[in-house]
């Protein structure tokens, strides 16, 4: 099982980093949607919508609501960084009311755990996931910054990991993921002090180390918000994984559930804290 876990994430990480520095902005945002539209059926399995025909019609909506966007950020013409930056931010609210829920289950489940409110949802948050990685991947050195974000997210989930499975005694959230512990959680943010000491020490671009504070640590915590939320999404629906197209893995979703939170903080950040 590891052996195959590994190979998966080999194979990931190499494709991630060949069509990332092979491809132009706009190339690399249109191939994106592929992977946006495979964790969108996916979130149709945790909806509940089961029928062909209705998976069908939540892809084409997903579709049509990336296609809006990408039309309302003007991606083929000049880049309307306003307007992303708005949606940024709707979207990280979205999550600090995720939060909530993530708290308050299972008693909270009675709020967003209907079909349509699910759907919705899953809409908003893959758009916006969408959306947060065309805006990063436009900016100056934009390839660079998008490697950041995922460099965050993955010290994140593999500090928590090393640290939870060395150290790991006390439970994060015993309902939902009864694997996470804080040791892992601190493990993870211990992962990012080490980040930013390496962002620091050994790259060229002289940063603030309050900047890259104000900018890594608040994405990583959000990042531990994602994977708990995908958790509570298939404890209620009684799945270990969104899928079985990765294998080791799970789906898509297990992957980017994660990126799906800190992504759009991470965008509505370095917009704020611009020049960077």
């Amino acid at each position: 099982m590891l052996k195959q876990r590994v190979i998966t994430a080999v194979m990931l990480i190499a494709g991630f980093l060949l069509l990332l520095f092979n491809t132009d902005p706009l190339w690399f945002s249109t191939a994106v949607v592929a992977v946006v539209l495979l964790a969108g059926w996916e979130w149709s399995n945790l909806t509940g919508i089961k029928t062909a025909l209705g998976k069908f019609f939540y892809l084409t909506a997903l579709l049509l609501c990336l296609a809006g966007s990408a039309l309302w950020l003007n991606l083929f013409d000049s880049l309307d960084l306003s307007r992303g930056q708005s949606f940024a931010l709707f979207a990280s609210i979205l999550w600090a009311i995720i939060f909530l829920w993530v708290q308050g289950y299972p008693s909270s489940a009675i709020l967003w755990s209907t079909k349509p409110v699910l759907a919705i949802l899953g809409l908003l948050l893959l758009t916006a996931t969408w959306l947060a990685i065309v805006l990063i991947i436009h900016q100056p050195q934009g390839q660079w910054l998008l490697l950041l974000a995922v460099g965050v997210v993955a010290l994140a989930d593999i500090g928590g990991y090393v640290a939870g499975n060395l150290f790991g005694k006390h439970k994060l959230a015993p309902v939902i993921s009864p694997g996470k512990t804080w040791e892992g959680f601190f493990g993870g943010l211990c992962s990012q002090l080490l980040l930013i000491a390496v962002l620091i020490f050994f790259v060229p671009v002289a940063v603030s180390p309050l900047v890259l504070l104000l900018l890594i640590i608040p994405v990583s915590l959000y990042s531990v918000l994602g994977d708990l939320f995908e958790s509570m999404l298939k404890r209620q629906q009684g799945v270990k994984d969104s899928s079985q197209i990765l294998p080791g893995h799970g789906g898509v979703l297990d992957r980017i559930d994660g990126l799906m939170a800190a992504l759009p903080l991470f965008i509505l950040l370095y917009l704020l804290l611009s020049p960077f």
